[in-house]
């Protein structure tokens, strides 16, 4: 018996230890699952997007496609597979948007959905933990052999999809199922040390979410293992077997000895993710060295204003540094939705609010972009010029980038929040409440906002008891700068700070790292406002930027505008825009959803029909919210306007 007792006791020590956080982090991140949504600018969003944008989802990816019959076809071991080889993905994907949705916008029908699908894909796993329906209904003998075939991006989406699930619903079947996969992938590569170089990437960041979530460290060591094999000529596939370019999925180096970006951009944001969080557990040199540089690298020399990134179509992602063509942009809406994943994990690692800034940057236009008002029509790329042939479309071939905005817009919760052992974060301005846990004690945390439209922010701060702690407010960097690094600047300088009080009276705060810091004895009801002062901005481009030369963009708080023609014959790229230019800004509830415009008078240059002779006269000119346009039709759009009459022309 007391030998019994023993063993016991020493299993549950070692149980203990697997799972102790022996971390580096400082800062985590509040979860979406803590957070309830009642901004005036999101809750519409995420409502539409729980409706419209899911119904679309669904609707694709269990009856216009094959994609939940091939689990019931794996189940069955038999049958032939349809689609891609990386449709799972798409299915694990609309179930992170639908955890996420029912957050704050519960459905019973859609919850009973969801549960049958998940039932499928549990019984499609394998005895082994294996999951994937392509090799499962093609050859199951050839499972790991091809590094390009998406099993272990598939995974990756899995697991995020259990953990998301769970937090939403209390209901593990689909974590349970994702927990087998990471088990069995870890006993094929890390446990026997076989190479496998990931064709796209995503596992890592993947398996950091199950370390965070379960506190297991075979989670953060196996992460780490898939992000060592990196950069040692061992990838097998079509990327280095017949395009001969590993740089393509960023395995040209080790990743701590990665300095520039490279390759596919939704690849490169889904690695650097990991690797951040990595690093941010770790504090490892060598990564954080990395991240830093290929940060800068990205951020200095290849992000669109919008926060886009990728400008090639035919790598689907970056080219040569400043070279930013604008019609031609290829800015995959998964991209931006990847920038806000990495910029997320950076501030983690730093504690820094430029990262926020840049992820704040992407969220609010180049990724929300990529969904329609009425949130069942989407972009793939994202340019930031057009001639009037693009528009969205109802669905893919290729399906990431619907589910993925789904899943973002829904989590948005996910980056409002912070937490460190002595502070609480606020990062984003977005109307909500949570309870941060510090210790023993519960913060209670209120915030209300105009924000985007006004800069007006009121949080109500309440600590189950008094206590000594700081309050990190972000100071927006679009106050003194469009954006960090050399690539744009205002025309005219800018250095507004914000009028920050407490209880009604100014307080005395530092600035840390982009953060105002307020330390105090904070008490129940405390009430922090900070008015942002918000006025139109011009901006311009680094001279290195060519396609931008003699054109300026305008921004107001952290959107970008845009002007888009209209069907009485205006043509956009025919619009100068003087630096002498007036502007006003109005709230029109009633034009696209509700937003703020930017009004002003400009010289407009029609061209005779015999293409000879030019004339200009002066017409009221309304600029939009770039992440609003396409919506009344394809019109001709431009962010870049020219500043003479020699720029008519639209910019490529």
């Amino acid at each position: 018996m007391k030998k019994n007792i023993f063993i016991a006791l020493m299993f549950l020590s070692e149980m203990i230890a697997a799972h102790a956080q022996s971390s580096s982090q400082k800062i985590y991140p509040v979860n979406y699952s803590e957070v309830t949504i009642t901004d005036a600018f999101w809750k519409p969003k995420m409502e539409t997007v729980a409706t419209a944008t899911i119904d679309a989802c669904v609707n694709y990816t269990q009856n216009k496609t094959g994609r939940i019959r091939n689990f019931e076809k794996a189940a069955q071991h038999s049958g032939k597979h349809e689609g891609i080889y990386y449709d799972d993905s798409d299915v694990y994907k609309a179930i992170e948007a639908i955890a996420y949705s029912l957050k704050n916008h519960p459905n019973a029908a859609l919850e009973k959905n969801t549960d049958k699908w998940i039932d499928k894909i549990a019984a499609a796993q394998l005895p082994d933990g294996y999951l994937n329906t392509y090799y499962e209904l093609t050859d199951i003998n050839k499972r790991w052999t091809d590094m390009e075939k998406h099993e272990d991006y598939c995974a990756g989406h899995l697991i995020e999809a259990g953990i998301a699930y769970y937090n939403t619903t209390g209901k593990d079947k689909l974590l349970k199922t994702a927990i087998r996969f990471a088990d069995h992938i870890d006993s094929v590569f890390h446990q026997q040390n076989r190479p496998w170089v990931s064709g796209h990437q995503e596992i890592e960041l993947a398996l950091m979410k199950l370390y965070h979530h379960t506190k297991n460290k075979k989670y953060l060591e196996l992460s780490d293992w898939f992000l060592k094999q990196r950069g040692h000529g061992n990838g097998k596939g079509v990327i280095w077997d017949q395009w001969k370019d590993p740089d393509y999925c960023q395995d040209g180096l080790p990743v701590k000895d990665q300095r520039k970006i490279t390759g596919h951009a939704v690849r490169a944001m889904y690695l650097y993710t990991g690797a951040a969080d990595v690093a941010a557990v770790t504090n490892d040199a060598g990564y954080i060295t990395a991240m830093d540089s290929i940060w800068q690298d990205v951020v200095f020399h290849h992000m669109y204003i919008t926060g886009g990134i990728g400008a090639q179509g035919k790598n689907e992602g970056f080219g040569r540094p400043y070279d930013l063509p604008n019609e031609s942009a290829y800015c995959e809406t998964c991209a931006s939705v990847g920038m806000v994943f990495w910029n997320q994990r950076m501030n983690m690692l730093s504690g820094n609010a430029k990262y926020i800034d840049v992820l704040e940057r992407s969220l609010y236009n180049g990724a929300l972009d990529g969904l329609s008002l009425s949130g069942d029509r989407f972009f793939y790329g994202n340019p930031l010029a057009s001639g009037g042939g693009y528009a969205r479309s109802e669905w893919f071939g290729t399906a990431c980038c619907p589910s993925n905005i789904a899943r973002l817009v829904s989590s948005v919760g996910n980056y409002i929040y912070a937490s460190s052992a002595n502070a609480v974060w606020i990062n984003l301005f977005v109307g909500s409440n949570t309870v941060v846990q510090q210790g023993k004690n519960n913060i209670a945390l209120a915030m209300e906002t105009g924000y985007p439209w006004k800069g007006n922010v009121k949080l109500t701060v309440s600590p189950s008891k008094k206590s000594l702690f700081e309050v990190r407010l972000r100071i927006p960097g679009w106050l003194t700068t469009p954006a960090p690094g050399d690539l744009y600047h205002y025309a005219e300088q800018q250095n507004d700070q914000p009028v920050i009080m407490v209880n009604g009276e100014k307080t005395a705060y530092i600035i840390n790292n982009g953060y105002a810091v307020i330390k105090r004895n904070w008490k129940k009801g405390d009430v922090v406002t900070m008015e942002l002062p918000m006025k139109v901005q011009r901006i311009l481009s680094n001279a290195e930027v060519k396609q931008n030369t003699s054109r300026v963009a305008l921004q107001y708080g952290p959107m970008l505008y845009c002007i888009e023609g209209e069907k009485d014959g205006l043509k956009s790229g025919n619009i100068i825009l003087p630096g002498s230019t007036i502007f006003e800004t109005d709230y029109d509830a009633s034009l696209l959803g509700g937003v703020n415009t930017i009004r002003f008078d400009a010289p407009v240059v029609a061209v005779g029909s015999n293409g000879l002779s030019v004339s200009t006269s002066t017409q009221k000119i309304t600029a939009i919210p770039y992440y609003t346009w396409n919506n009344r039709g394809a019109n001709d759009m431009q962010v870049w306007l020219p500043v003479s009459i020699q720029k008519i022309s639209i910019n490529e």
